[in-house]
């Protein structure tokens, strides 16, 4: 959604016109995710919508409960792909969640449903916000996992009772960034610049974000590869940041605007025929920038369809069935679902197949397996039970979010299949050293 609509000097009237779109069919229920497990009507699309609409109006208070069922929202956008009067629900509940925060119509007593814990503060503001400061966690992460640390938090309990059990538990293997050499694991960042291998095609940049500048530097060092080895230099602007998703989702509107600028800032420098994201989340709030900005966002593997040079690369063959999974924003917002499938055929012997619900949100929704870490289990169940009761060697997915919620759960069932990104795989056929 796009920073610049969430700043208005009358948001509530913003929230009434876009409430009043919405005709209340229902056609939304089936397919909102928290419906179809509460079946409560204030779980709704179209339920929520009334809720924001009574609070604008000043019909109903700003209190827990409202908040709650707003907070409930996954903001999958899976509602607004078959609305027939088009509401922009998900600009809606973030503008909601933006009143929330300035807490406009909340009366005092309810103030503290609406407030975030200290610690989430500082890691969004010092963090989230200032992606850079997490290269100098990975080499201190790396070490806690090398010495087995984070399986002995595991086992231990001595989070159970923390949101940072949950954290500890989906942390996946930290990797390296790569240098522009393309060594492995002697880097705390990346390059600015990565040279393509033959034949050149073309100047892209890509984008880091912040949990997967940290999470996912295994995926970014194999877009690099793979781009590299079709033609492409990749540029690794230093002063990019967050995308701004979870500050939105959040309601900071502020601190939203203030990130996508410099990211804006940070890729205008460059003459580039594309910029590519990795992280499907990232990608779907990038693309809502302004347009001039906007129209050169790309996924990776629509980006990767499209291009030269597949002719001259080898790919080892790889008999084994390949699961897909579909993020929300992959298929919502930025409608790039199928290319992950169609990539992935180029890996010989591949069985590519949809995970069973691929319409259904799996629960990590940012940081909401965080929040409401209860509907999140239930949300990625079905997933987990349709996994282990496939043939599937690995599941690909183009989230880093959703590869995080997927990958523990799996864990926890002691399931051997693999959770990576599509061109991550892809890049291991190349023969890519990780």
């Amino acid at each position: 959604m796009k920073p610049t609509k969430l700043v208005s000097d009358s948001p509530s009237n913003i929230l009434l016109a876009e409430t009043n779109r919405c005709v209340s069919c229902g056609l939304c229920l089936p397919h909102c995710p928290t419906y179809r497990i509460t079946l409560s009507e204030a779980d709704s699309p179209r339920g929520r919508i009334a809720l924001i609409s009574g609070v604008a109006s000043g019909r109903i208070p700003m209190n827990s409960r409202f908040v709650q069922h707003i907070d409930g929202c996954l903001t999958c956008r899976s509602c607004e792909a078959v609305c027939p009067s088009n509401v922009a629900y998900g600009q809606l509940v973030d503008n909601t969640r933006a009143l929330m925060a300035a807490s406009l119509l909340s009366p005092l007593e309810d103030k503290t449903a609406i407030q975030k814990s200290w610690l989430r503060v500082i890691v969004e503001k010092e963090f989230i916000a200032k992606p850079t400061r997490f290269d100098a966690l990975r080499p201190l992460l790396r070490f806690y996992q090398k010495l087995g640390l984070q399986r002995l938090m595991n086992k231990s309990g001595l989070l159970k009772k923390t949101k940072l059990a949950t954290l500890n538990t989906q942390l996946p293997h930290i990797h390296m960034p790569r240098t522009s050499s393309g060594k492995a694991d002697v880097s705390k960042s990346w390059s600015k610049i990565y040279f393509p291998i033959g034949k050149p095609r073309g100047e892209v940049g890509l984008f880091l974000g912040c949990v997967a500048r940290l999470a996912d530097a295994e995926t970014h060092n194999a877009s690099i590869y793979v781009l590299n080895r079709l033609g492409y230099t990749v540029h690794v602007p230093p002063m990019q940041t967050c995308c701004g998703a979870l500050h939105q989702h959040g309601g900071d509107t502020k601190t939203t605007a203030q990130l996508a600028q410099q990211n804006v800032e940070a890729f205008n420098r460059l003459n580039l025929h594309a910029i590519i994201t990795t992280a499907s989340g990232c990608g779907a709030q990038l693309a809502e920038y302004h347009s001039d900005f906007s129209t050169k966002v790309v996924d990776i593997s629509k980006f990767l369809v499209a291009a030269d040079g597949w002719e001259d690369i080898k790919i080892t063959p790889l008999q084994y069935e390949i699961m897909v999974h579909d993020p929300c924003t992959l298929r919502n917002v930025l409608h790039s679902s199928k290319y992950p499938y169609t990539l992935l055929t180029r890996i010989p012997g591949a069985r590519v197949i949809p995970l069973a619900g691929n319409d259904q949100c799996c629960g990590a929704a940012g940081t909401y397996f965080l929040d409401q870490p209860v509907m999140a289990k239930t949300l990625v169940s079905d997933k987990i039970t349709a996994l282990n009761n496939s043939n599937a060697h690995f599941l690909v997915t183009s989230n880093i979010g959703c590869t995080m919620h997927i990958s523990s759960t799996l864990r926890n069932t002691n399931s051997k299949i693999e959770v990576l990104h599509p061109v991550t795989l892809l890049a291991r056929q190349m023969n890519m050293l990780s």
